[in-house]
C-alpha cells in the first residue's frame, strides 16, 4: 500500500467493523496509541496561545490545519510557529492542553484490563509522561508507559519491540509502513489526515471504545 494508491479495506479491517459474538474485537494487549492529536490536543491550544500572547490568528480555527506543516496552512510568521510548537514539546504539563473528549474514561476503563502504552514522536517522554499523569489522574502511574522515539518513522521498530499489532496515530502518513509491515493502524480522523486511506478510522474516543469493549461503552 501506498498514498499514491490507495486501496479498499481489506477483509481484516472489515473484519474489525462487525461486532463479534464474544467480546471485543481488537486484543487490548496489543494495542498502543499515538498522544498528540489522539489524546492530547494540542493543535486547540497552539492556536489559543497564537492569539492570546502574539495577538495573532484570531481568524484561524482548528480545521485551517489540514497538514503538519503549519506554516503551509496557517498564515503566521514561521518563528511564532516554532517557538509554540517547542513550548508545546519542552512543557505540555505547564500550558492548558486539555485531553479530547471521552479520551479520559476510555482510556480509564481499559487501564483496568491492561496496562497503556504510549509511543510518540516526541523527543522526550518525561514532560508528556506528567500531563499524562496529571490527566489520567483515576490510572496508577505504574500503569502508564510512554516510549519517546524522536522520529515518527521509527514508531514502528518500538511498536514491533512492544509485540503491538494495533495503532491510534493521526498523522497517515505513519500509518503506511505500519500497515506494510503487519501492524494494524487506526486513523484517529483530524483535519490534517483527510486524505483517501483503506485504512480502519475512528471520529473520536467513543467510535474507538466500540472497537475495545463489547457493549460499545467507554465508561463514560
Amino acid at each position: 500500500m501506498n498514498p499514491n494508491n490507495p486501496q479498499k479495506p481489506s477483509q481484516r479491517h472489515r473484519r474489525l467493523l462487525s461486532k463479534g459474538p464474544k467480546g471485543p474485537r481488537i486484543p487490548k494487549d496489543r494495542l498502543a496509541f499515538d498522544i498528540d492529536g489522539v489524546v492530547a490536543d494540542i493543535m486547540t491550544t497552539f492556536l489559543n496561545l497564537a492569539r492570546q500572547r502574539y495577538d495573532k490568528g484570531h481568524h484561524l480555527r482548528y480545521e485551517h490545519i489540514t497538514t503538519f506543516y503549519l506554516e503551509e496552512c496557517l498564515d503566521l510568521e514561521p518563528w511564532i510557529i516554532d517557538e509554540l510548537i517547542r513550548e508545546l514539546i519542552d512543557r505540555p504539563h505547564e500550558l492548558p492542553v486539555e485531553p479530547f473528549p471521552h479520551a479520559v474514561p476510555v482510556l480509564t476503563r481499559l487501564a483496568q484490563e491492561v496496562p497503556l502504552l504510549f509511543v510518540t514522536a516526541r523527543d522526550r517522554a518525561r514532560p508528556i509522561t506528567t500531563w499524562l499523569h496529571r490527566t489520567l489522574d483515576p490510572v496508577p502511574p505504574e500503569v502508564i508507559r510512554v516510549l519517546a522515539t524522536g522520529d515518527p518513522d521509527t514508531k514502528l521498530h518500538y511498536l514491533k519491540d512492544h509485540g503491538i499489532q494495533y495503532f491510534v496515530e493521526d498523522r497517515l502518513e505513519t500509518c503506511w509502513p505500519l500497515a506494510e509491515n503487519g501492524i494494524t493502524p487506526i486513523l484517529f480522523a483530524q483535519p490534517w489526515n483527510r486524505q483517501p486511506h483503506p485504512f480502519l478510522e475512528v471520529n473520536g474516543w467513543p467510535e474507538l471504545a466500540s472497537l475495545l469493549f463489547e457493549e460499545g461503552g467507554g465508561g463514560g
